[in-house]
């Protein structure tokens, strides 16, 4: 089959299996009738709004049916949905606004008011009649995390065409039943949800990640395939082993994690839990500039790996000078995936190179049979005088303790340069001390990377996407009275 308009696919879905059920949320079930025909009701809104083809429209929504309802409407007026946070504070509102000039938005009304906002309900009245079928040049441009920086917007280079018959990728089935826990407006949970719906899956939405919840929704709903970050992984197998059994997951044919290195204990438990079979994972960015793919059963024979390119990626590691580092050297990861580029930065330069490399600021290195290990990202490594000190390396000594939810290490900055070590653990409900956490990283790390304090939280972190503003953490004072501050030879300050 020919590629068709996004909108087109769900009309042609509405029109041939009208009683399918498509998107579940909290509030019940939307058959593709229900979500055609709400989605042109609300294009004569956008239209009307002022909205025509190529603007990008926010969608700064929860997890629920009118998230997809939105989306449709804005393919279907040939427009492109920019998904955002609700939580993006309003400085960053602001510049966001200003760097991509959307004309409309859903949600969270917009900072600046030209741009119209656009609510669902204004648009019960309208027709359902047809719209023509058109398309944007872009299908998204979703904002970054801000994870890296400040939060810019990363609009693909691929137009809203679909073949609802070819493959999403060779890790994606083209039939299932996905359950998304992460929200919408992150990129990954947006890109794999409406890719889904194009290929005939039906999506089941949770509001966001909760451990039981995810459990409870794969035996009620019979969910086949789901998306995880490292972080919710963790949640999960924090669970008793009883109430992980408790649970009917022989729907569940395989889950894809991403978004983050996975510690080894975590991963190695995953695979124990769901078997090897199950479980694949992917690393890639929202750029799509290059991916790999590991599966389990490859990653026991190469534990902490992600895997080897996939795709037509190629993979180059290379030193800070841009010279090519040996085998088993770590330097930058730089990805080509082809001589087109798949995404345009708005608000900030791209390091993308003429010949078609490009890298997502990430160090790592290749072995000899050319798998990919992760080590960080560059931007998060911290110096420590003539010291390296990896935060991940510091949070996955942290995250091996059982009471441990999470953890994130941040450098404290002094008038010449990180003067310190920072780590901020979440450990739930359970009593543990900051003391008693610095004996037992103490045992783990290396001197150089012990922390001269501990903050302790009992909220998690990380978003359900598995990302941290670590720029937020220093000095812990996001976290006011729940931070414990424990100085170098450990007593509590």
């Amino acid at each position: 089959m020919t590629r068709q308009p996004i909108s087109a696919v769900f009309a042609d879905r509405a029109r041939t299996a009208p009683e399918d059920v498509i998107v579940v949320d909290r509030t019940g079930p939307a058959t593709a009738a229900e979500i055609d025909t709400r989605a042109t009701r609300v294009a004569r809104l956008l239209l009307d709004r002022g909205v025509r083809r190529d603007d990008r429209v926010i969608v700064s929504l929860p997890n629920e049916i009118g998230f997809v309802v939105a989306c449709v409407a804005i393919w279907r007026v040939g427009a492109t949905p920019m998904p955002m946070s609700p939580e993006l504070p309003d400085d960053e509102r602001a510049q966001i606004e200003d760097i991509a000039r959307p004309t409309a938005a859903f949600g969270r009304r917009p900072a600046r008011a030209e741009i119209a906002w656009v609510d669902e309900d204004h648009a019960g009245a309208l027709s359902d009649d047809r719209l023509p079928d058109t398309w944007a040049h872009s299908w998204k441009a979703p904002t970054s995390s801000g994870s890296t920086g400040r939060p810019k917007v990363i609009a693909s280079t691929a137009p809203a065409l679909v073949d609802p018959d070819a493959a999403v990728a060779s890790f994606v089935p083209q039939h299932a039943i996905q359950l998304v826990s992460s929200p919408l407006w992150h990129s990954t949970a947006f890109t794999y949800a409406f890719r889904g719906l194009t290929a005939g899956h039906r999506i089941v939405l949770e509001p966001s990640f909760d451990e039981r919840a995810f459990l409870a929704a794969v035996e009620r709903h019979r969910v086949t395939w789901a998306v995880l970050s490292p972080p919710s992984v963790r949640r999960l197998l924090r669970l008793p082993e009883s109430a992980r059994a408790e649970r009917d997951l022989s729907s569940l044919q395989s889950i894809l994690h991403l978004g983050g290195r996975c510690p080894a204990p975590d991963k190695y438990a995953l695979l124990d839990w769901l078997g090897p079979g199950r479980v694949v994972e992917v690393y890639a960015g929202s750029e799509s500039n290059g991916l790999t793919m590991v599966t389990g059963g490859d990653w026991l024979s190469r534990p902490g790996t992600v895997g080897r390119p996939v795709g037509g990626t190629e993979i180059s590691i290379r030193h800070t000078d841009a010279t090519p580092a040996q085998t088993g050297d770590i330097g930058t990861i730089w990805m080509r995936r082809g001589m087109s580029s798949a995404y345009t930065y708005l608000g900030a330069p791209s390091r993308r190179t003429d010949d078609g490399w490009d890298t997502l600021g990430d160090i790592g290195y290749l072995d000899d049979d050319g798998y990919l290990f992760v080590i960080d990202r560059a931007a998060d490594v911290i110096r420590c005088g003539d010291a390296t000190v990896y935060p991940a390396d510091v949070e996955q000594a942290f995250e091996e303790h059982p009471m441990v939810r999470g953890a994130v290490a941040v450098g404290e900055p002094g008038p010449h340069g990180v003067h310190g070590l920072t780590v901020v653990v979440d450990v739930a409900d359970a009593e543990v001390t900051a003391a008693a956490l610095h004996a037992f990283a103490r045992r783990r790390l290396p001197e150089v990377a012990r922390p001269q304090r501990i903050c302790l939280t009992h909220r998690p972190i990380r978003n359900d996407a598995g990302k941290i503003r670590r720029r937020a953490l220093a000095g812990c004072s996001r976290y006011g009275t729940e931070h414990t501050l424990l100085r170098a030879n450990g007593a509590s300050a």
